[in-house]
């Protein structure tokens, strides 16, 4: 009888990569992962890695175990599912990770939602890119992601995840409160994108989904943004335009359903990205995941709309 704690590590290593990978996510030993893998190699009675240079490789036979292992560990935690189901109370675990400005707008409300509701679930978030979310999720190190999708950046559907939509998020140019004289009086968006040619940026940084959305966005209205500040913190984005030291481009949800504190004009288009959670097809039926899920989408319409007069405000038209 194969091992499914072995199984599992198998799985893991063909999704890591590494043996040291696999001991860092279990908190085990390198040579202990090697230990077991040597273990489960006479269980199957076939050889299950192949020395590559510093790095072990999968063979045939361990790919075709994987497929297998996987199987059964969604078995487990569609059984796992369906005992919790079987209760009147929403208990155990739920570890969610998710991007900044969903934290900071969306969760706080759904663990509110959460700690009234259902006492006995315990929640823990841990903040992640969108892409390091959906890995995690994918190896079994958090049941829930939310993750986002710029305009044109069409993010790999993954066959191993779910997707269900959790709000749309419009993005809008942010200028300081008081905007500078060459902005134009009655706001075009094309206009106005184009007359913040010349002034510094603040964007996130390379690499990130927003920021070649951003680029393109001003190269498509004949201009490259001189970007003099790079960070992933949105509240320092925030920061920066507030203070006059930059523009940005900003998404709705880190206003968190409170008024701006910048000045915000429509971009060409209208544009908006999609937030959305996913999850594994066997984890989805979970209590304490279904309810999460509600609880987000219930926070999520409740900060969809800034106070005040239901939308950010527009820039002020120069004096």
């Amino acid at each position: 009888m194969l091992d499914v704690r072995r199984l599992r590590l198998l799985v893991e290593l063909s999704q890591r990569g590494t043996l040291s990978a696999v001991a860092e996510a279990l908190s085990y030993s390198p040579s202990s992962v090697s230990q077991q893998l040597s273990q489960l190699e006479r269980e199957a009675g076939v050889p299950l890695l192949v020395q590559v240079g510093r790095r072990v490789q999968l063979t045939p036979q361990a790919e075709l175990l994987v497929g297998h292992a996987r199987a059964v560990l969604d078995r487990l935690e569609e059984a796992e599912a369906d005992v919790a189901r079987s209760l009147t109370d929403v208990g155990g675990t739920v570890r969610i990770a998710v991007f900044q400005s969903a934290a900071h707008a969306i969760v706080p409300q759904a663990l509110t939602l959460l700690r009234a509701e259902h006492p006995n679930l315990r929640v823990e978030v841990t903040e992640r890119e969108p892409d390091a979310g959906l890995f995690e999720v994918s190896a079994r190190d958090f049941d829930l992601v939310i993750a986002e999708q710029y305009p044109g950046h069409t993010r790999a559907h993954r066959d191993d995840l779910d997707r269900v939509r959790l709000a749309a998020d419009a993005i809008r140019l942010a200028l300081p409160p008081h905007p500078t004289r060459l902005m134009p009086r009655d706001p075009d968006p094309s206009a106005v994108l184009a007359a913040a040619a010349g002034m510094p940026w603040v964007l996130e940084p390379k690499g990130t989904a927003s920021r070649e959305w951003a680029e393109q966005l001003c190269r498509e209205a004949g201009f490259e943004p001189d970007v003099r500040f790079e960070s992933a913190d949105l509240m320092a984005h925030i920061r920066l335009i507030r203070t006059g030291n930059a523009v940005g481009v900003l998404p709705d949800l880190v206003w968190a359903g409170e008024a701006p504190s910048v000045s915000l004009l429509d971009l060409p288009g209208h544009p908006e990205r999609e937030i959305f959670t996913s999850t594994r097809p066997a984890a989805a039926t979970r209590p304490a995941v279904v309810a999460s899920r509600d609880a987000l989408a219930r926070a999520a319409a409740a900060t969809a709309t800034p106070a005040g007069d239901g939308r950010p405000p527009r820039a002020a038209a120069r004096d």
